[in-house]
């Protein structure tokens, strides 16, 4: 039997719900990419890497504050005498938790560099947002775990977290040790910061604040100025100098490292220790031995073997 014919009317209907049908198919696909590539740059912390942390032929990448997280973590835990197994394990459950980034959101009612949870009794959300309690927060349980420093990664950081998937945080190991090692300070790891210089001004008493707030009141930055006695600051700035005297070199490095990590927050655009400088966008990011001064405070050659000098900008 032959079928019922069809009209130029209805294949022109039917042409069009196809095309309907193949539009709104296309666009579903496209909200799936783009939510994929949402959440990607939400846990990863967004936009192009500018700090580098290397040592031994191994090197780990990340934003100015994944790598300000980063080292604040690490000074939080020498500050309370962790040692560097306790930071390693502690910046290995940041990054798996929120990738180094100080989250305000997460699963139920978690927060924070650790995704810890008010409901918990780890603090109220506004302490969980401050990275260097949330830190102490995490060292406070860590120290409580008898033997974590011998314990194999992922069962120290489950102990402290409880978390639904402990076997995660063991793929962060090797960059987490890489990562410990420059912000306590560790002679072999350096840590390069490239991108532009600070765009705004900074303040010298918030800067020496937070100093004392991570590394604790020992610390004891002083203010001085960089168009000193020793002459004109880099490009005739006169920002503000912050001076730190140091007995230890792997505490200046620590120091250091730590500024620069968070000169982009802080306004910081120069640092200075153990005869290198770091100048914020210059010398694509790294340390140089001689810095591009004439005899200036923040010349390198300038500062005592035992001073770390921060200059902020103003």
């Amino acid at each position: 039997m032959g079928g019922v014919p069809v009209t130029d009317q209805q294949a022109e209907r039917s042409g069009l719900r196809r095309r309907l049908f193949r539009l709104v198919l296309a666009l579903a696909v496209l909200a799936g990419v783009a939510g994929y590539f949402a959440v990607q740059y939400d846990s990863t912390g967004g936009g192009a890497p500018h700090c580098t942390v290397e040592a031994g032929g191994a090197s780990y990448a990340m934003t100015p504050e994944q790598a300000g997280h980063a080292a604040t973590i690490a000074a939080v835990g020498t500050d309370r005498g962790m040692p560097q197994r306790a930071a390693t394990i502690a910046i290995a459950t940041a990054i798996q938790e929120s990738h180094l980034r100080n989250l305000d959101h997460g699963d139920r009612d978690s927060l924070g560099l650790f995704q810890q949870r008010p409901s918990m009794g780890w603090g109220t959300p506004q302490q969980i947002m401050d990275p260097v309690y949330a830190a102490a927060k995490f060292y406070e349980h860590l120290a409580e775990v008898d033997g974590y420093e011998n314990m194999p990664l992922t069962v120290a950081a489950q102990e402290v977290q409880r978390s639904g998937y402990p076997e995660a945080y063991a793929k962060h190991e090797a960059d987490a040790q890489l990562l410990a090692a420059a912000f306590t300070g560790n002679a072999p790891a350096t840590m390069t910061c490239s991108g532009p210089g600070p765009q705004r001004p900074g303040d010298p008493e918030a800067v020496k604040a937070q100093l004392v707030k991570v590394f604790g009141p020992k610390v004891a930055p002083r203010t001085g100025s960089a168009a000193g006695t020793h002459g004109q600051a880099v490009g005739g700035s006169d920002g503000a100098e912050i001076a730190l005297s140091v007995q230890e070199r792997r505490r200046g490095w620590e120091l250091a490292h730590w500024a620069v990590a968070n000169a982009s927050e802080l306004g910081v655009e120069r640092v200075s220790y153990d005869g290198v400088a770091w100048l914020a966008g210059q010398n694509r990011g790294a340390w140089v031995r001689k810095a591009p001064g004439r005899g200036g405070s923040d010349d390198p050659r300038n500062a005592g073997p035992h001073d770390v000098r921060i200059f902020v900008k103003r």
